[in-house]
């Protein structure tokens, strides 16, 4: 089974309904895609209220992918609130424990920064993380080309194998050791994660200036050659695996939306139980 959704909810116009209030984003949203990524939790670990809300606001087969908080995948540049790594790894822990109750929770994205290269340390570092995080579906997500080198790659793949981890799969921009090639391999035979960031080369790497970089990042529109190329990466992964999630990152010029029904139409995807609040916006567009 495919299952389509995008980065977030609060981001794009195009699924909202006429007059709808800033707190109905995510019901409005859950009316057009099954599954979402909650990137919240990557810049604050999320009270549980939050978490609560959107339980009761989302349908009962909607999904999270949650991205873990930067602090635990080293992103964190600025001072960390936590008393200790202990206190971190346990409020993240508290937080999302509801949606797993819920039966909402897809899994637990931990996404490793650029230079998070393929050494023995870091390999021992995801092991630690893991270690904590063992009550959840977790997802590696690299983003330092050395864990597929020609010489390696087999071996990251059998190393998420090994601990049951899945496979996050990225299609982004080819701009040296800070990006991935796609590798369309599942590493479980239940589930596999697909991140569609974009294919903006000149974008992908941060000239300096870090607010006018973020806003460009993910600014991808994607034609529908590329399309294809994905929905034939998807159907390798389908495959193998029993479901294949696929995230559109690519909303820096609020893109991901309109590619992400388009994919969803090409590959003949229809999605049951969705919230009823539901318009069709994108009727004839395609």
């Amino acid at each position: 089974m495919i299952y389509v959704g995008l980065t977030g909810w609060g981001d794009h116009p195009d699924v909202y309904s006429p007059g709808s209030k800033k707190t109905e984003k995510l019901i409005d949203y859950s009316s057009h895609f099954p599954i979402v990524e909650l990137d919240s939790s990557f810049y604050a670990v999320q009270p549980e209220r939050n978490i609560r809300k959107w339980i009761n606001e989302t349908p009962e087969g909607f999904q999270f992918v949650v991205k873990a908080y930067q602090g635990m995948t080293g992103h964190q540049r600025g001072e960390n609130p936590f008393d200790s790594r202990d206190e971190m790894f346990e409020a993240f822990r508290l937080s999302i424990r509801p949606l797993k109750e819920a039966g909402k929770l897809a899994m637990v994205l931990l996404q490793f920064p650029p230079w998070f290269d393929c050494q023995r340390d870091n390999v021992e570092q995801i092991r630690e993380i893991v270690g904590r995080l063992q009550e959840f579906d977790l997802a590696i997500e690299f983003r330092h080309q050395s864990w597929y080198a020609p010489e390696l790659k087999e071996k990251t793949i059998e190393f998420l194998r090994e601990n049951n981890l899945i496979h996050s799969v990225c299609d982004e921009p080819q701009a040296g050791d800070g990006s991935i090639p796609l590798v369309p391999i599942s590493t479980r035979e239940d589930k596999v994660l697909f991140r569609l960031h974009g294919r903006n080369v000149h974008g992908w790497l941060n000239p300096g200036n870090a607010k006018k970089w973020r806003e460009v990042r993910y600014l991808y529109d994607y034609n529908k050659k590329e399309l294809e190329e994905i929905s034939e990466a998807v159907a390798s992964l389908e495959k193998s695996t029993d479901k294949v999630y696929v995230i559109f990152n690519n909303n820096s010029g609020g893109h991901a939306a309109g590619d992400a029904k388009q994919f969803q139409e090409m590959n003949g995807l229809e999605f049951q139980g969705l919230n009823e609040k539901q318009l069709d916006l994108f009727e004839g567009e395609f």
